[in-house]
Parts: structure tokens; C-alpha cells; sequence
């Protein structure tokens, strides 16, 4: 794996030229006096070396004469690795990772500025670790102080996390086989949860069988807190208490997926939990769906990032204008976000090592960017009719029998060469595969 995080290291050092860029590992997360949470890796730290330790600290210095990636870990310390696990250390680190040269992280101020001193900018993202922000400030104002002597050193500091947005965007084929494992797994546990749902069932087992089979296959876990939602609590969008018993006539809304090697699964099915859809339920299921299939239809390479919320937003409102909940013309309510009534939210994301993935969605001019080979993004319409919704000032009353139904539809696409590919297809999602 290491010739992929060199090559990835490369592009940014191609991109910063005389500059240097620095990049921290996520901290070491303590809640309540000792006790800890699993470690999660900071995404770009992890892009770029595939280190997966707290306490660290990569440098790329394109211009050093020796030393173009240099690493700050932790040593090894018997004591410590008893109790909070073993320790890559610096000797193997320096092996194992491919770096010019590897320092005790507590050497950090020393060896640093030899990496900042002849670069013409910083680049270092200025995040949680304030204790590094602060040390990293320090360095850089020192020698902004000295540059008359000496006639170089870094004039500017630029946030290191705008380098890697357009290169996390577009996935490679190594990530693409990471995402397209973690969807496998996740489309596994949705089509055992539309099985095993049923009425009398609470929303906390459907939770654990799901991600039951996340560790059984080898994932880490849930990408984010999953979401199963049955009734009334499918127009919560991010519910996450799972505690109601189902009920016979409740749809349940299911927005789960998997964590594998830090790539992330995202998707979303909504099916009726004794089997067969209300009146009601099914329409608003069959325009959810074409609103959903449209926008699927205009992720296409070259095709600005928008059209495919904007597809999605038109279904959507003229349906629901068709349904009688909003009154108006078409275009209009999009225009006055009259359709965020019931669809409040965006209709996707970029999806990759963080479930809402890296990718700068606008230029300067503030039109959209286009879709590129490569990207992956999820498309996830929907419609939400709260059970308490008061219509706004020249909107229709609205039946009751519309009132406590969510309905939400999510899948995972590939932008292609030739268009795109869904990549959660093995998920069903037809009006008679949910009520199957």
C-alpha cells in the first residue's frame, strides 16, 4: 500500500511547490476521567499516510534536500502500550511508512522550523489541537520575524485542507474497492432488515442485527449513528433514539450504513413494516421514487453538481402540488422554498473516507462545479409531513391522513466515464420489492 500514499503525497507536494504543509492526526478522544473512545483517524492524515496512531504529525517539504516526508509519532514505551495498546515507534515507523525521517513527536519543536525555513508558505490546518495550533503560530511568526535576515521562510499561512479537496474528490481504484466493500456489507444489512421487521418489533433490534452484521463482516462499525425510524419518527431526519415499538401500518425508514477501513456506506430504504403500503403511503413512496430516479438520471460527468438537487426539488414539488399539500405555480415555490415544508434537506453528498466527503461544490463566481469521473455521491430525496405541520400564510390546510409519514430513498452513485453507476443496486427499492 505504500507506493499509493506516496503517490498521493506527491500530488500535494506538486501542488505546494516551494511551500510546506503540515498535517495532525486526530487526538487521542477521553470522556469521563479514563475512559476512552475507539480512535478514529483524521481523514486527511490517514489519505496521505495510512498512519492510524493519535500523537502524530506528517511534513511534506518538496524543497528539503533529504528529508521530503518526514514523520512525528510516538515512541515506544512498554508501560504505556500495556495499557492503551502497542505502538508502531519511531525506528519502524520510519519502515514501515516510507518517510525520510521520523522524530519522537516531543521533538517537534526542534526539528520543525529546518522544514518551514526555506519554504515559501505554510500550509497547516488550524483544527482541534490547540496545543499544536499554537506551537505551529509560534514557528511561523518567529520566522516571519527573522525573514530580512535570511531572505526566506514562509510569508503566508493557507489551510492544508483546501489541498486535499479536489484530490479527495475524485476517488482512485483502491478507494473505490474500499467503498464498494463497505456498501456490500451495508447492503447486506438492509435486505436482512426488511426481513426481520415486523410489528411488534422495537427499532432498537432492527439497530443490532444490522450492525451485528457491519462487525461480523469486517466493517469497524456504523459510519455515523444509524437511524431507524419507524411512524412518526421518520419525519425526525436525524433520529437516532431507535426505542418505539412498530406497529402494524408504520412505515420504517432505515439510514444505516458501514464503516470499512474508514470508508463509508450511506444508504436509505423506507417499506412498510406489515408488508403492504397505505393509500397514502404508497403515492408519496411512487413520487419519492421518480424524484429520486430523476436526480439519479442527471448525475452525469460534466454536469454541474446542482441539477441533480434541482431534478430531485422539481419531481417533488410537482407532486406535491398535484397532491393538493402546496397550492401555486411550480416554479415559484421552488424559488420561495415553499417545497422545504416537507423537503428540507439537500439531495446528496460527496461520500468517501467521511460520509459527507471532501469536494468544493462552487467556484468563485459562485457557479456550481461539475460532476467528474470518479466522484461518488449519495442521492437521497425525500418528503417529511410532520404530525404538528402548520401550513405558512397562502398554503393549504392539509388532511390528516398525510400527517406523521417520512419517506426517504438513498443510494450511492458512481460518476462514470459513460454516466453513472449505482452502487447500492443490491438494496431493492421498488414500490413491489418493498412491499414484498
Amino acid at each position: 500500500m505504500l507506493p499509493l500514499y506516496s503517490q498521493r503525497r506527491q500530488r500535494v507536494m506538486e501542488l505546494i511547490g516551494q511551500g510546506t504543509a503540515v498535517f495532525a492526526s486526530a487526538p487521542t478522544v477521553v470522556m469521563h476521567h479514563d475512559v476512552e473512545h475507539p480512535f478514529r483517524q483524521d481523514s486527511n492524515f490517514y489519505y496521505l499516510t495510512g498512519f492510524n496512531e493519535p500523537e502524530a504529525v506528517a511534513v511534506l517539504a518538496p524543497h528539503h534536500e533529504e528529508h521530503r516526508f518526514v514523520l512525528f509519532v510516538r515512541p515506544k514505551d512498554q508501560e504505556k502500550e500495556t495499557w492503551s495498546g502497542y505502538r508502531v515507534g519511531v525506528e519502524q515507523a520510519k519502515e514501515q511508512y516510507g518517510a525520510d525521517a521520523v522524530y519522537p513527536i516531543a521533538e517537534l519543536d526542534e526539528h520543525l522550523p529546518q522544514y518551514l525555513e526555506k519554504a515559501d508558505r505554510l500550509y497547516y490546518h488550524f483544527g482541534h489541537n490547540q496545543t499544536l495550533n499554537t506551537a505551529i503560530l509560534k514557528h511561523w511568526q518567529k520566522l516571519l520575524a527573522t525573514y530580512h535576515k535570511r531572505g526566506t521562510g514562509p510569508v503566508a499561512i493557507e489551510d492544508a485542507t483546501l489541498l486535499m479537496q479536489h484530490l479527495r474528490r475524485v476517488k482512485d481504484p483502491e478507494e473505490l474497492a474500499l467503498l464498494r466493500r463497505a456498501i456490500a456489507i451495508s447492503a447486506k444489512a438492509h435486505n436482512y432488515a426488511r426481513e426481520i421487521a415486523r410489528p411488534g418489533r422495537y427499532e432498537y433490534e432492527i439497530q443490532a442485527e444490522m450492525e451485528h452484521i457491519f462487525r461480523l463482516e469486517g466493517a469497524q462499525g456504523p459510519a455515523y449513528p444509524s437511524i431507524v425510524a419507524s411512524g412518526v419518527n421518520a419525519c425526525i431526519l436525524h433520529y437516532i433514539e431507535n426505542n418505539r415499538r412498530m406497529e402494524e401500518g408504520d412505515l420504517l425508514l432505515i439510514d444505516a450504513g458501514c464503516a470499512y477501513d474508514y470508508y463509508n456506506a450511506d444508504i436509505t430504504r423506507t417499506f412498510p413494516v406489515g408488508g403492504k403500503f397505505t393509500e397514502e403511503q404508497r403515492i408519496l413512496y411512487e413520487l419519492v421514487l421518480a424524484a429520486q430516479e430523476r436526480a439519479i438520471a442527471a448525475v452525469q460527468p460534466g454536469a454541474p453538481f446542482n441539477e441533480f438537487h434541482d431534478a430531485a426539488t422539481r419531481t417533488l414539488t410537482e407532486g406535491m402540488v398535484e397532491l393538493g399539500l402546496l397550492k401555486g405555480n411550480v416554479d415559484t415555490l421552488i424559488e420561495e422554498k415553499k417545497h422545504k415544508a416537507f423537503f428540507m434537506h439537500g439531495t446528496g453528498h460527496f461520500l468517501g473516507l467521511d460520509v459527507h466527503d471532501a469536494g468544493i461544490l462552487r467556484n468563485p463566481d459562485k457557479t456550481w462545479k461539475p460532476f467528474e469521473v470518479g466522484n461518488v455521491v449519495t442521492v437521497e430525496p425525500g418528503i417529511y409531513i410532520s404530525p404538528t405541520y402548520e401550513p405558512v400564510e397562502g398554503q393549504p390546510q392539509i388532511d390528516d391522513r398525510w400527517r406523521g409519514l417520512g419517506i426517504r430513498i438513498e443510494d450511492d452513485v458512481l460518476v462514470t466515464e459513460t454516466g453513472h453507476e449505482v452502487l447500492t443496486a443490491a438494496v431493492p427499492k421498488s414500490l413491489e420489492a418493498m412491499a414484498g
